[in-house]
């Protein structure tokens, strides 16, 4: 239809938002991902093994604390009796400030060996080291192993740390300590070299005298023993107050600080216990606040991915109960309707079904607007049904610009009217044909659609129950050999029939659709006729009959063919066009969420959930899966993937096993993942951004093909279609 075509053209900034969206989305999970890289100390530091030269050597007799900026690494040791506490890996939540409370206890002060990206999460236990007297080192931002990173790695490593530093501190640090390093003797070739890159960088390199290796959990007077300087020498002593459970830790530092204290020994900072200047210096206003950025940045990103998988998770139950429970309401639905009896049967009574006492005259509507292509198909194959009463069918052509009057006056069927209109809308000419229309119940039928001869009969056969309004039939895609009408093949029969199904049962049918639907007159004119508010008009009359308390039911055996759309274009026009105008359609009758009954809290309620903010969440979830298999170990993505399509599978067979189509149909679901489902959830983006900029949307034209005028023989159409529709050709 070409009616109601807005002046405004539809909106394209948003696209620039949702990739700026995209961006920041990406990004916030890529520094997640960078940080949280992050491990503590778990496995012993590498073996030196047989190298030899006369700077490792040099090192490997030196002291803890080395300078390798020069032309050849220098080094020095603590003090006598004076000890150095080193903590790496932190800071942490639950055991940073256990060891500060130790530490305060004693009087002791200490260095702690700090991660970036832990630094970053938790700044407040950073400015506490700080306020509390103790020192700051660099312990890289991710725990990255820097022998085997390279240069512009490992100066990234160094650089983000130092500014999450400088922006939750005010301070730099000269120290630094290589994660997986441990005492001089185990320096090897690759960690001299990347003990040259710091010190080229302007840091003291720290490594350990004594090693508590905390990290595989000994007994704590284990850790003490190994801990605890020999003949009144000076030592730098390693734990770790982050990277698993640390309770031992604690227990074994205040054990420690006890023995020192009764053997003469004094413990402090690694500056201190060398001789040094202190490791800071006065961070810069432009790093400040570099750091200060980094710093949020990272902690929005943690918190933005840990709401993504909890919201993620929950969508992904929600869809999975979703699916589970409309398979169990499909199949209620279809025992009920399979085994209803006629009124005098002898059967119970809730297996009756009221009957007509003889067959009424039927007014089949046709909306047609530049549909010369299948117009000639639809209207024969409405005239050829095998239902017994009498049949009027009315085209009206809402002032198409082809042949699609002329066509179908010239086929001279006996029954069939031709109405011609100025162009209005597709509402427009429904409401001119139920203006004309003869009798009481009417067939509203897309010009694009063949009915099977079986339909009509079957079709109205619920409104024999004078509480049913309206009855949705069952719509198939007849031209469905393209892989893009296959894809259409599988959603028409799992997301709209199976779909309806329950609607049925659960008494909030949301859309009767244009291509097949059944109508009292008196619940049309309950409502005022076919509305011209939205461009679901379909969505609206079904809404607006629900409310004013009339019963929409489903009838699987009135099927009717249509012509999908064969490109991805037409596709998008045609998509774009139907929940734009269910958008309208909920906007519009949002007051019977209030309203006594079930059909608005349940089907606003599902439209709002399954059919509006899930699909806004599913870039997202493709993000996060590409994001999951670049940074982490695939299979789980895979697996969740394969249990989803899996899932998709089983009730897309029982559906197909319903509708008696072939199970064979379901080898493009898993493709239906990578084109067709990014095109529905961008359709549902677009449609939202054009309501929420208050654009009016104007209506969309589909190109018709012709698909049902490529059958032969059509008045001999049998009962069973399905083997000749699906073998008609397609022209994509």
């Amino acid at each position: 239809m070409a009616g109601r075509r807005g002046k405004r053209a539809d909106p394209r900034g948003h696209w620039f938002l949702v990739a700026i969206a995209a961006l920041l989305t990406t990004g916030a999970l890529l520094l997640n991902g960078f940080a949280h890289n992050v491990v503590g100390e778990t496995h012993a530091p590498p073996s030196a093994g047989e190298e030899h030269s006369a700077e490792l050597d040099r090192v490997r007799s030196g002291g803890p604390v080395v300078n390798a900026s020069g032309p050849g690494p220098r080094s020095v040791r603590p003090a006598a009796r004076t000890v150095a506490l080193t903590f790496d890996d932190g800071p942490d939540p639950k055991w940073t400030p256990r060891i500060l409370d130790v530490l305060r206890r004693h009087g002791v002060k200490a260095t702690f060996f700090v991660v970036g990206a832990h630094a970053a999460e938790h700044p407040e236990l950073v400015r506490r080291i700080l306020a509390e007297g103790h020192e700051l080192g660099n312990h890289t931002y991710t725990h990255a192993d820097l022998t085997t990173t390279p240069l512009w790695r490992t100066r990234l490593e160094m650089s983000l740390t130092q500014k999450v530093l400088a922006g939750t501190t005010g301070v730099h640090t000269r120290l630094a300590r290589l994660p997986y390093s441990s005492s001089p003797s185990a320096v090897g070739g690759a960690q001299l070299a990347a003990m040259h890159a710091l010190g080229d960088e302007g840091y003291l390199v720290a490594l350990t005298d004594l090693d508590s290796r905390d990290w595989s959990r000994p007994a704590v007077d284990r850790m003490v023993r190994d801990t605890l300087p020999r003949r009144g020498r000076g030592a730098v002593v390693m734990f770790h107050d982050a990277g698993g459970d640390r309770s031992r830790t604690v227990a074994a530092v205040d054990a420690l600080l006890d023995a020192l204290k009764k053997r003469g020994y004094s413990a402090t900072t690694l500056t201190k216990a060398a001789g040094l200047p202190s490791a800071h210096t006065p961070a810069g206003t432009i790093e400040r606040f570099l750091g200060s950025v980094l710093a949020v940045a990272q902690r929005v990103s943690a918190a933005f991915t840990g709401s993504l998988g909890w919201i993620l998770s929950v969508a992904g139950v929600l869809t999975l109960a979703r699916l589970a429970f409309f398979v169990s309401l499909a199949w209620v639905h279809a025992r009920r309707t399979r085994r209803r009896r006629p009124e005098n049967s002898p059967r119970r009574r809730r297996d009756r079904v009221p009957v007509w006492p003889a067959p009424p005259a039927v007014s089949v509507i046709v909306p047609a607007y530049n549909e010369e292509a299948g117009i000639e198909a639809t209207v024969r194959s409405l005239v050829t049904t095998d239902y017994p009463g009498r049949v009027e069918v009315l085209v009206v052509d809402d002032g198409s610009s082809d042949r699609t009057a002329e066509i179908a006056a010239s086929l001279n069927l006996p029954g069939v009217r031709v109405i011609r209109q100025p162009n209005g809308g597709k509402p427009a000419a429904l409401n001119t044909g139920i203006a004309h229309a003869s009798h009481d119940i009417l067939i509203m039928v897309d010009g694009d659609t063949v009915f099977e001869p079986s339909t009509i009969g079957n079709l109205i056969q619920p409104l024999a129950d004078p509480s049913v309004g309206a009855v949705s039939g069952n719509t198939k895609v007849g031209n469905r050999r393209g892989m893009i009408g296959r894809w259409q093949h599988i959603e028409y029969v799992i997301g709209f029939n199976l779909d309806r199904r329950a609607f049925d049962l659960l008494g909030c049918m949301a859309t009767v659709p244009g291509a097949i639907g059944a109508f009292r007159r008196q619940a049309l004119l309950s409502v005022g006729g076919v509305s011209l508010d939205t461009l679901a008009e379909d969505t609206d009359l079904t809404m607006a009959i629900c409310r004013a308390g009339w019963r929409v039911v489903y009838e699987e055996r009135a099927r009717a063919w249509t012509e999908a759309p064969t490109s991805l274009r037409q596709l998008w026009r045609q998509r774009y066009r139907w929940c734009y105008g269910t958008l309208q359609a909920m906007w519009k009758h949002r007051g019977a969420v209030l309203e006594r009954g079930p059909f608005g809290r349940r089907c606003l309620g599902y439209l709002t959930l399954f059919q509006v903010i899930l699909p806004l969440l599913a870039p997202v979830v493709d993000i996060m899966a590409v994001y999951s298999v670049a940074v982490a170990d695939p299979l789980p993505v895979v697996a969740v993937w394969a249990g989803f399509v899996t899932a998709q599978a089983l009730s897309g067979w029982y559906a197909l096993r319903l509708d008696g189509e072939r199970a064979s149909a379901l080898w493009v679901l898993p493709l239906q993942q990578f084109v067709y489902r990014q095109l529905m959830y961008l359709v549902v983006i677009q449609s939202v951004a054009t309501a929420v900029l208050g654009v009016r949307l104007r209506w969309h034209t589909v190109r018709r093909e012709g698909t049902f005028n490529a059958l032969k023989n059509l008045e001999d159409i049998p009962g069973n279609v399905e083997p000749v529709f699906a073998e008609a050709p397609s022209k994509e």
